[in-house]
């Protein structure tokens, strides 16, 4: 493990912090913030928590102009006997070094990101929100930051760890959407950026999501880059169909980001007992599931809804509604499961659950 010591210079001032029943999701930043940084001499170096604040770069630092970054996202909670837990924080850098990979950024070391990530949950521990539903979500993230112009990897860059208190992704309860089959854009393809976590791809889905939204569709369904017939993600989720008993999601194609959730709910499935299958499946399947009655749910899984019944999808100029427009019951006991799994109030038998301790010995306050 790497050893460096982690500096914490703790805030002079404190945040008002906003009520745990009126948080909205990525608004509200706590008082501390981790930094670390990368330089080809002397690799990654001065890990330090420190106060909340704006980052300065130089106008030709290379995040701006060549979009070499890469992010992450996860939460920890606060159970009812005041411990904090992180849900299988390891998968979060393991991925994070996945996409540092694919973008040419070096790898950081994932012991000393998780060790620093709960240092700064215990820093800013006062911030986790107690209301039913409501978590801290952690974006830990990294820039290119040399000034430079020409079209290479960077070499220096920032590793960033910020965290935000935020409410139920359901404020009113789980409840299903409407999905419309995007038939216009793609999202990846096969040696593309798609199974990275990098800005680029949430960028370039944004006008399908624009052109949906308008006509009263919450997210887009994703097709394959190629022949536009092979289902790949929902939204920014993973997706699940249940076809005559059958669990199916797309398998892993060089496109397809693998999400930490989308892992749990193959396991979990799996620890159950639930036929489960990773493979390709095209919407005319679906939708010959849907006129013989076999298709019996459909869901997304992420980080921030962590289940998204489906209720309805549009496509070719046809609505074909799943189990009534209702939340399926596979799909709501994968979602209490999961969530009393990571709030510590069931019990967690495939030992996903980390608990932040009080801060180690590799720190310094000043």
């Amino acid at each position: 493990m790497n050893t460096q010591n982690i500096t914490i210079t703790l805030s002079e001032t404190k945040k008002e912090k906003p009520q745990s029943d009126q948080l909205e999701f990525g608004q509200v930043f706590t008082d501390h913030m981790f930094m670390m940084d990368y330089t080809e001499e002397l690799g990654w170096h001065d890990p330090r928590i420190v106060p909340y604040q704006p980052i300065t770069l130089d106008p030709a630092s290379m995040i701006f102009h060549y979009g070499q970054s890469v992010f992450e996202g996860l939460k920890a909670y606060l159970t009812e006997d005041e411990r904090i837990l992180l849900f299988r924080p390891e998968k979060n850098f393991q991925r994070l070094n996945k996409s540092n990979d694919r973008l040419c950024i070096p790898e950081i070391d994932e012991e000393l990101a998780l060790t620093a990530l709960k240092q700064l949950i215990e820093t800013d521990r006062e911030w986790i929100p107690t209301a039913e539903g409501t978590s801290l979500y952690i974006r830990p993230f990294v820039i290119s930051t040399e000034p430079y112009l020409g079209v290479a990897p960077s070499g220096s860059y920032k590793f960033i760890m910020i965290l935000s208190p935020v409410g139920s992704y359901y404020k009113e309860g789980i409840h299903p959407v409407k999905i419309a089959v995007e038939t216009q854009f793609v999202r990846a393809v096969n040696g593309g950026t798609g199974t990275a976590k990098t800005g680029g791809n949430y960028a370039s889905s944004l006008k399908a999501q624009e052109v949906s939204g308008k006509m009263g569709y919450s997210q887009v369904l994703w097709l394959d880059g190629v022949e536009k017939k092979y289902i790949e993600e929902v939204g920014s989720m993973n997706v699940f169909f249940k076809i005559n008993g059958e669990i199916i999601t797309p398998a892993l194609n060089g496109s397809i980001l693998q999400g930490v959730t989308r892992t749990s709910i193959i396991e979990l499935l799996k620890y159950w007992n639930i036929p489960v299958t990773e493979r390709r499946i095209s919407m005319e399947e679906v939708r010959q599931a849907h006129k013989n009655g076999t298709l019996e749910e459909a869901f997304g899984t992420g980080t921030a809804a962590v289940i998204s019944p489906i209720g309805e999808f549009f496509w070719q100029d046809e609505k074909l509604l799943i189990n009534e427009g209702k939340t399926g019951e596979l799909s709501k006991k994968l979602y209490d499961t999961l969530t009393g799994i990571q709030r510590g109030k069931l019990e967690d038998p495939l030992d996903w659950v980390v608990e932040v301790t009080k801060a180690s010995s590799l720190s310094t306050v000043r």
